[in-house]
């Protein structure tokens, strides 16, 4: 089997095994089993983060030990009317000509394809290049948990090449850090008034994306436009809000949010007008970004027994509004670079209340810790409680980084023209095991996908091809 061939093998096999942020345990031991069949050396820590290490090819011992490096977890989205469950049912694939897509799921080409990279080239015996230490690690998308966790006297390489890029002919050399944040909101459930009625209120028809990546398109938030629904009818017609939730990834840009509300019965033509209004003004803010918006009212025939009183009701409102989102600061030192941001990615309701879960990216430590103290600002007005957690550091760019110049020189060599280098406003894990490895050298590349994090994930079948040839020259270019 030609090596091409091993890597959609490879990626075709673990889209078979659910591989959830946090549901790891099956590609985990799946990669082992790997490594004890190609009776390679391997180190499975505690948190399920696994090592893969390969002696360097002959004549390669003296080129220094590099660290391959990709997570192993994906970002579980579909469409609200797909019926799959990500803890059990395997990933679809779908060829369609150069790209391969998923059914209505997201396809994990983020960061599955590393890993079938990976495997491809430890599994090849004709390939040139020095020793090997391939490091996959779990839950890179919902906090980092497993590099955060690494044992960093695993590895003794000192060049760390990450795969976890997007766009093929650019090289990552430096990245935000972040952190996660929740605000609680305390219920104070009760029945609602004996002349209203349940109503459910959706938006739909987003196209998300990821928080970092996309955070700079304008493009709508579900949670966010649906407080501005909301307090729309709020103001016109008063109620009491039963149920509220939108999103189920903080680093994805929510495509859907869902409420329902209990409203006067005689109420219902003027809440279809409201509702009409708004798809007009979403349609024209959004009708670039996000053309196929839409706001729907319908009667409810689910039993919600319990709503919030109209002072809690208005108080959550005031959270949706005021909580910040989208890009808060541009970089002043690189243009076009956002430099700050926060997305309000989730909003749950449970027993207990109403959570709303947010992303915060910056490059700038101190302007990550101002738009925390924001959160918690407003979480006091409300009465609100919150908390951060999932911090992780920056990558702070390198001037004198020998493998950026290798991979500069392989690719003006083998393309005819040089790479370009970026820094992004997203988290890859290089901040981290930067920051656990002491002299570590690390870049950042990958081949084209698109729609990451949403139910239209599709990558470059081509792109894959010509990123894994590059590696390939770039690692037999580390020996000389």
């Amino acid at each position: 089997m030609m090596v091409m061939d091993k890597i959609f093998k490879y990626f075709e096999e673990i889209s078979k095994i659910p591989r959830g942020s946090g549901n790891e345990k099956g590609i985990s031991d799946y990669l082992v089993d790997f490594a004890k069949k190609h009776n390679l050396e391997y180190i499975q820590d505690e948190v399920l983060n696994v090592i893969i290490k390969k002696p360097a090819t002959p004549g390669y011992e003296n080129g220094p030990t590099v660290i391959l490096q990709g997570h192993m977890d994906m970002v579980c989205e579909k469409n609200k009317d797909k019926v799959h469950d990500f803890t059990k049912d395997p990933i679809t694939l779908r060829y369609i000509d150069d790209m391969i897509y998923a059914d209505n799921t997201t396809l994990g080409a983020d960061n599955g394809i590393a890993v079938a990279m990976a495997l491809a080239l430890l599994s090849s015996d004709d390939v040139k290049h020095p020793a090997l230490e391939v490091l996959m690690t779990v839950d890179e998308e919902s906090g980092m948990t497993g590099a955060s966790a690494l044992n960093p006297e695993h590895l003794k390489g000192r060049i760390l090449i990450n795969m976890d890029s997007e766009e093929e002919g650019e090289l990552l050399v430096s990245c935000a850090g972040g952190s996660r944040t929740t605000i609680s909101f305390k219920a104070d459930w009760k029945k609602p008034e004996n002349n209203l009625k349940a109503y459910t209120v959706a938006i739909k028809g987003l196209k998300g994306g990821h928080s970092g990546m996309e955070i700079d398109k304008g493009r709508g938030n579900s949670n966010k436009l649906m407080g501005r629904v909301l307090q729309g009818i709020y103001k016109e017609v008063p109620f009491q809000l039963s149920h509220l939730s939108g999103g189920s990834k903080t680093n994805a840009i929510p495509r859907e949010a869902d409420a329902v509300i209990f409203a006067p019965d005689d109420k219902y033509e003027k809440l279809v007008e409201i509702i009409k209004e708004w798809n007009n003004i979403l349609k024209n803010e959004y009708k670039v970004t996000d053309p196929d918006v839409t706001v729907t009212l319908s009667k409810t025939e689910e039993n919600y027994e319990n709503a919030m009183s109209y002072d809690a009701t208005e108080k959550v409102l005031a959270l949706l509004m005021a909580i910040p989102n989208g890009v808060q600061t541009m970089s002043s030192s690189m243009e076009g670079l956002v430099e700050s941001s926060s997305n309000l990615g989730v909003v749950a309701t449970k027993e207990e209340g109403i959570f709303f879960d947010s992303s915060i990216r910056s490059s700038v430590d101190s302007r990550k810790e101002y738009i925390k103290e924001q959160f918690c600002a407003v979480a006091k007005l409300a009465g609100a409680d919150f908390g951060a957690h999932g911090e992780y550091p920056a990558w702070e760019y390198n001037p004198d980084s020998r493998i950026r110049e290798v991979f500069k020189k392989v690719y003006k060599e083998k393309y005819g023209k040089d790479p370009k280098i970026i820094a992004i406003h997203a988290g890859v894990e290089c901040g981290l095991l930067g920051k656990k490895i002491e002299g570590l050298d690390m870049i950042s590349f990958g081949p084209n996908m698109y729609d990451v994090h949403t139910p239209n994930e599709h990558v470059s079948i081509s792109s894959v091809k010509r990123t894994y040839e590059y590696l390939l020259a770039v690692l037999e270019a580390l020996n000389s």
